[in-house]
């Protein structure tokens, strides 16, 4: 109800009627699943474009996404962080924050595809080189494939597919020796198990889709800063961040001091390439961060239980789970995740495609899908699925073969996803016709 006496027509009516200025006040986060925001007078909108005060329109800023950036930021350890739509636009967002046409990154081979293609297919376009390093528990390998060009140094702290777990402090170091950020993905591991901003990366990513939201319901993408943009190390490689801006205004460095780098993602890089996260979006992912901590113990409790029933099976050639003692990334564990190794991890069957497929058609806890950090249990094929753009000798390098299953754990009873797995183990093993075993000589 209003006070006031107006007598508005119907079509006024059917978008102003019932309206009140002040909703109450909800113990959740609000949606506020809008695209604009009315501005209280004259001057409020100038303050808005001028200075950035206040929302405006939700490409730019939105209440319900600030407080999900502001949780994140605090979970991670960092200064701010930027929601984007989706980990493939937190990749892209980030790292076009630091590199133009001509500059160059270092990167792992152990890198999700999507951001492999990134670089090759569409960097490669806009004339932004990148060089792998195959080795990445080498921090010589990494500094050796530094120019005078190179602007950022990326990897996952967890990889997929063969879960080599990033030595985050001495990557690191050698970024920092040359004013050289370390951008890392840390989809998989989560804020819960690891913060490598901790151990001295500048800026972190995640696919928020995965862990952080936890439903399988949603895509999102985000960017954590450190918020320690130092000018005097790195300003030259950096001219966008401290140069006066086109119009001759101040720099961004000189507005934001250390938070340059996430100033010009929020200000310049994202609003103009449009990856706007929804509103509803940004509330499912905050609802998903409420119960992370939760959700992954149990996962990565329920993961190393899987992956020892599994190394002990005669008919899985070998388990890449960086939680095992066989891992050779193991001795990092007790420093970067003492909490858990995480949950997503592969393992290989003996057998080829063939096993792989009645493995992967007789699981029935087990969803087969392409994603990870559900709830529930999944798996797939990367061979054909996840790396099929590799190829066999590329695949064969970073441990996925014919036989090679994907797995990212739920919180399901570890109990039923061992006998699922026994279930769909016992179903992939090939039958010997009793003719061919009759012809083998005793």
């Amino acid at each position: 109800m209003t006070t006031s006496d107006r007598r508005d027509g119907f079509t006024t009516r059917q978008v102003h009627g019932s309206l009140t200025p002040h909703a109450a006040r909800s113990r959740t986060t609000p949606i506020y699943l809008t695209a604009g925001f009315p501005f209280d007078g004259f001057d409020d909108a100038a303050a808005h474009f001028g200075q950035g005060d206040g929302f405006g329109y939700t490409r730019v800023g939105n209440p319900t996404i600030d407080v999900v950036e502001r949780r994140i930021a605090l979970l991670e350890g960092g200064a701010q962080a930027l929601l984007v739509a989706s980990g493939q636009a937190a990749v892209t967002v980030a790292l076009l924050g630091l590199v133009a046409s001509g500059d160059h990154i270092v990167t792992s081979t152990h890198i999700y595809e999507g951001t492999r293609g990134l670089f090759l297919d569409n960097f490669a376009r806009l004339g932004i080189e990148v060089d792998f390093v195959d080795d990445i528990d080498d921090p010589a390998a990494w500094e050796a494939l530094i120019r005078p060009t190179t602007r950022a140094l990326f990897s996952e702290s967890l990889a997929n597919a063969r879960n080599d777990l990033l030595d985050v402090r001495a990557i690191a170091d050698v970024g920092d020796r040359h004013g050289i950020p370390l951008v890392v993905d840390n989809t998989l591991a989560t804020p819960y198990l690891q913060r490598p901003l901790e151990h001295g990366a500048a800026v972190v990513v995640h696919s928020a889709s995965k862990f952080l939201s936890g439903q399988g319901s949603v895509l999102g993408g985000v960017i954590v800063d450190d918020g320690r943009f130092d000018a005097t190390a790195s300003g030259a490689k950096f001219p966008h961040l401290v140069e006066p801006t086109r119009t001759g205004g101040a720099s961004l460095y000189e507005r934001h001091g250390g938070l340059a780098r996430i100033a010009h993602l929020r200000e310049t890089v994202a609003p103009r390439l449009g990856p706007t996260p929804s509103p509803l979006n940004a509330f499912l992912i905050g609802q998903g961060l409420e119960t992370l901590s939760l959700r992954v113990r149990e996962q990565s409790r329920n993961a190393a239980l899987v992956a020892a029933w599994l190394e002990a099976r005669p008919e899985v050639a070998s388990v890449d789970y960086v939680g095992l003692p066989s891992h050779p990334h193991h001795r990092h564990v007790e420093r970067y995740l003492p909490d858990g190794a995480g949950s997503v991890f592969t393992f290989t069957l003996d057998g080829g495609t063939d096993d792989a497929r009645r493995f992967v058609e007789a699981g029935e806890v087990f969803t087969h899908m392409t994603h990870v950090g559900d709830v529930r249990s999944l798996v797939l094929h990367p061979a054909t699925t996840s790396h099929v753009q590799r190829t066999r000798e590329e695949r064969a390098a970073h441990g996925v073969f014919d036989g090679t299953l994907r797995l990212s754990i739920g919180i399901e009873d570890a109990a039923d996803l061992i006998a699922d797995l026994d279930r769909a183990l016992a179903a992939a093993r090939p039958a010997v016709a009793p003719a061919v075993a009759e012809a083998v000589p005793a």
